[in-house]
């Protein structure tokens, strides 16, 4: 499973306008700036979860973007759905490449063993994915952020 500029650059710009929550519209070009990455390439994602209903966005001089989810009920899963849509989780192709369950016969792919053991190992893997991608909170990601970010201490 390989995840996209698009889905980094989305949860980045998330975890962006999580942490500014309460200052008002953030620009892209700040937020951009802040996470080292193109600002027109960001632009874009910040369409995407604008359409998702998880970002506001506002014109003008004044304007900018403010996260309307709560970091505490939005998941990486909402995230990643919202940027690259469902396609990012791993899905078993039939013997012949042209996507689960059938093949060039039309006959059940799925008949063949091999193929099924290979479609419950990848199940399993969607399953786990989805899990912890779920299970994973915006909420999350800051605190870890917020220990990560900490200044060392030493104590003698």
């Amino acid at each position: 499973m390989r995840l996209s500029a698009r889905s980094d650059y989305g949860v980045r710009a998330v975890l962006d306008l999580a942490e500014r929550i309460g200052q008002g519209p953030i620009q892209s070009e700040a937020i951009a700036r802040r996470q080292g990455v193109s600002e027109a390439f960001l632009d874009q994602v910040l369409t995407l979860l604008r359409r998702a209903g998880l970002v506001q966005s506002t014109r003008g001089p004044r304007g900018g973007h403010v996260l309307i989810a709560a970091p505490e009920q939005l998941t990486l899963l909402t995230i990643l759905e919202a940027v690259e849509g469902d396609e990012f989780l791993p899905s078993m192709p039939d013997s012949r490449g042209r996507g689960p369950g059938t093949d060039a016969l039309g006959s059940g792919a799925r008949a063949v063993p091999s193929v099924r053991v290979q479609q419950e190992v990848w199940e399993r893997v969607r399953t786990s994915v989805t899990e912890i991608l779920g299970g994973t909170t915006v909420a999350d990601l800051l605190e870890r952020q917020q220990i990560l970010t900490a200044p060392a201490r030493y104590y003698i």
